[in-house]
């Protein structure tokens, strides 16, 4: 009864203060979480039991997908159980794939699943997989998340894990309840300079920090091409109906570890967020696609630039840019400042205080270039130094395959994942809270509590050997 009180106080709160114009204080999202329900458990340090051999399904294996499965199944003590997808086609391929990477003796019995929507819930009626690897459209994600975890699997979802909060929720009270991993498969956490930047902080290199930035500015307009099937055929119309940062992952996972957010030091609080005027779409239509096309009978919502600002709960901030549509450069920024200096990305540079040694005289001089392999030699990412030769060819410069050999391995030795389930919740929050700023003029959206205060516990994510 007392729960249910509370809820009714903060539902007459928001009414009381939408009033106001302080609608966003309690908003409905908030809502119902606060208590973890029972017969659940908290996953921030989450170690499955170990699994001799990996028993791998994948679901969708185009572009992404491909890549995670050629990479797995040349690892050790792993086997490709089940391929599902849309296309008959692309099933074939990766079965051949598989073939090629593993040889003759590996792999025999790979079950076939394409040619309708439901095909890959029956996989895991049939086959039980221990892990199911998820690269689909990004409506896709959550459902299938939460379904693999309830048929007794571990899910591995590509970015974003869901595209709405209710969404999230689900995800964490589902992983709770069964006590299986779902892990965002955010790969640039696993980039040479993001694991050189996080063991520079952790050393406190540049002091305490205070400020990062983090973008997704990629030019992605000839994705427009793939009308009927790929990437384009449903990633165009998130351009037309929502308005906001649709893609922040890739910039803000590397940044939020860097300063431990949802990791016993803090955590995310607020965000606001606005967009540009959304024209880059339409003119691209009208230059070069018929008149009569598809693409030209849409009216495109979001705006071709969104910037954030994310707040955390000690007050350190986040600037966090989307662009897929604008001409100009790729960029994730990657920048972390501290008292002490700064590490930046795009391109790579470090300056510190007093100069970094035998490099630059003072702070007012960046570190780049050649000048940088001295630091690689002083500071590489262990991680990195172990595996780089091992993964370099799996794509992205290696952390790809870096991601899903970390990902074997925890399953193997019944460790801790490197990215935990609440992580890929906040991280992919700032998409439907940014549509809310946007929405409200710019107004403060709070971040949901994902770990409900559990974060002040969970450990930092240590330096892997």
């Amino acid at each position: 009864m007392a729960k249910l009180d509370r809820r009714n106080f903060l539902k007459k709160t928001t009414l009381s203060t939408a009033a106001l114009g302080s609608w966003s204080l309690f908003p409905e999202y908030m809502l119902g979480h606060s208590e973890r329900p029972q017969n659940t458990e908290y996953m921030g340090g989450f170690a499955a039991p170990k699994l001799a051999t990996v028993r791998a399904a994948f679901i969708g294996v185009g572009a992404r997908g491909g890549t995670h499965l050629k990479f797995l199944a040349a690892l050790p003590n792993t086997e490709v159980v089940a391929i599902s997808d849309l296309y008959e086609d692309l099933v074939k391929q990766k079965v051949q794939w598989v073939k090629e990477v593993a040889g003759t003796e590996r792999h025999q019995n790979i079950a076939e699943y394409y040619g309708g929507e439901d095909k890959w819930r029956l996989m895991l009626r049939e086959v039980r997989p221990d892990v199911v690897f998820i690269a689909t459209n990004w409506h896709n994600h959550a459902p299938m998340a939460i379904e693999v975890m309830n048929r007794g699997a571990h899910a591995f979802v590509e970015v974003p894990i869901a595209v709405t909060l209710q969404e999230m929720w689900d995800i964490v009270d589902t992983a709770e309840r069964t006590q299986k991993h779902c892990m965002m498969m955010e790969n640039v956490n696993y980039g040479r300079d993001e694991l050189m930047f996080l063991n520079m902080c952790r050393q406190g290199v540049i002091g305490d920090l205070l400020h990062a930035e983090a973008a997704y500015i990629h030019e992605l307009r000839g994705q427009m091409n793939e009308v009927e099937r790929g990437t384009g055929s449903w990633r165009t119309h998130h351009y037309v109906k929502r308005n906001g940062n649709l893609y922040p992952t890739h910039g803000l996972g590397p940044v939020a570890q860097y300063m431990n957010l949802g990791r016993g030091e803090d955590t995310f609080g607020t965000l606001v967020s606005y967009s540009t005027p959304a024209l880059g779409r339409k003119a691209y239509a009208e230059k070069n696609y018929s008149s009569d096309h598809q693409w030209n009978q849409l009216a495109y919502k979001g705006g071709d630039m969104n910037t954030s600002i994310i707040k955390t709960a000690l007050g350190r901030t986040i600037l966090v840019q989307w662009d897929e549509t604008s001409p100009r450069p790729y960029t994730r920024l990657n920048l972390i400042q501290g008292t002490k200096g700064a590490l930046a990305g795009f391109p790579t540079r470090v300056a510190l205080e007093g100069g970094v040694e035998g490099l630059t005289e003072d702070h007012h001089s960046w570190v780049q270039g050649g000048q940088l392999q001295a630091l690689y030699e002083k500071y590489d990412h262990a991680l990195y130094k172990r595996l780089n030769e091992t993964a370099k060819d799996s794509g992205h410069g290696g952390m790809d395959g870096i991601m899903v050999y970390r990902i074997v391995e925890c399953l193997q030795k019944g460790l801790p994942l490197d990215q935990n389930v609440y992580e890929g919740c906040f991280w992919s929050a700032v998409a439907p809270l940014s549509e809310r700023s946007v929405a409200s003029g710019g107004a403060p959206q709070p971040f949901p509590d994902f770990t409900r205060g559990e974060w002040k516990n969970t450990k930092p994510l240590e330096l892997i050997p």
